[in-house]
């Protein structure tokens, strides 16, 4: 795993208290950065996972709050800005598939406005209200920006057509975010494919195995895998903007 000398920036992961946003976050902080973690207020694991990487001995800090909640994520972003004392890096990871089962395209009853709500509010609202609230002091340091998208808003059911529509919108963001904060921000996205990790999505050992057995490098991905691409994205890929890196061991070239 590449490894990088990150004494003296600073990071904001929002959803970082497990899977992909936790291995960041540790990344992150393992190579030198101040690293903010984002975790919702009564999400136990949130404060359980910063004290444990203090004890490590890395600079890490909590910043709680909601993001798909309109007032709260932005205040999260200014009170983590704060605190660190500027921002280098903004992570946006925090997500929701909105159902703990996969919903086929075939079943449209099964899309709820309440869940439609769910990952739109946080997908894809929060993501841009969350970038919106750091843009001025990524601009003051020439930072950068990785979203987390899926190759469920490239090509692949996902756990529903609410959820890929909500990553496919992360990809059309990404771009326009870009343009948008140029020529002092970089913005990047990563697309994830099957991932080892916690999730409120319930996957059989069948359907794991079998996302395993169809990649063309016949595993699923860890968090660390998708986390060392997005360090890659923040802290090189000096010219790099506006792309979305596909990571899932050539799931989706193998149909």
């Amino acid at each position: 795993m590449i490894r990088y000398d990150l004494t003296g920036r600073t990071a904001l992961v929002t959803g970082g208290a497990s899977g992909i946003g936790l291995a960041t976050v540790t990344l992150l902080a393992s190579s030198g950065c101040r690293v903010a973690l984002n975790h919702l207020e009564d999400d136990p694991r949130g404060p359980d996972e910063v004290a444990r990487l203090r004890d490590l001995g890395h600079d890490v800090i909590a910043a709680p709050g909601n993001v798909g909640d309109g007032d709260d994520g932005p205040r999260m972003v200014r009170e983590a800005v704060a605190a660190l004392g500027g921002l280098d890096w903004l992570v946006n990871n925090a997500g929701t598939p909105g159902t703990t089962r996969l919903i086929p395209p075939a079943e449209l009853d099964a899309l709820s406005e309440e869940l439609w709500e769910s990952v739109l509010q946080v997908n894809l609202r929060g993501l841009f209200r969350c970038t919106r609230a750091a843009a001025e002091a990524l601009r003051e340091r020439n930072g950068a920006v990785v979203n987390v998208a899926s190759i469920a808003g490239l090509d692949s059911p996902g756990s529903s057509m609410a959820y890929g529509a909500t990553k496919a919108g992360v990809i059309s963001l990404t771009r326009n975010l870009a343009r948008g904060l140029a020529p002092q921000v970089r913005v990047n996205a990563v697309a994830p494919g099957a991932v080892d990790s916690p999730w409120m999505v319930e996957w059989t050992p069948e359907k794991r195995r079998a996302s395993a057995e169809k990649a063309l490098l016949e595993r699923r991905c860890t968090p660390e895998d998708i986390a060392e691409v997005m360090v890659y994205l923040l802290a090189g890929a000096a010219m790099v903007t506006g792309q979305t890196v596909t990571v899932d061991g050539g799931l989706m070239l193998s149909r």
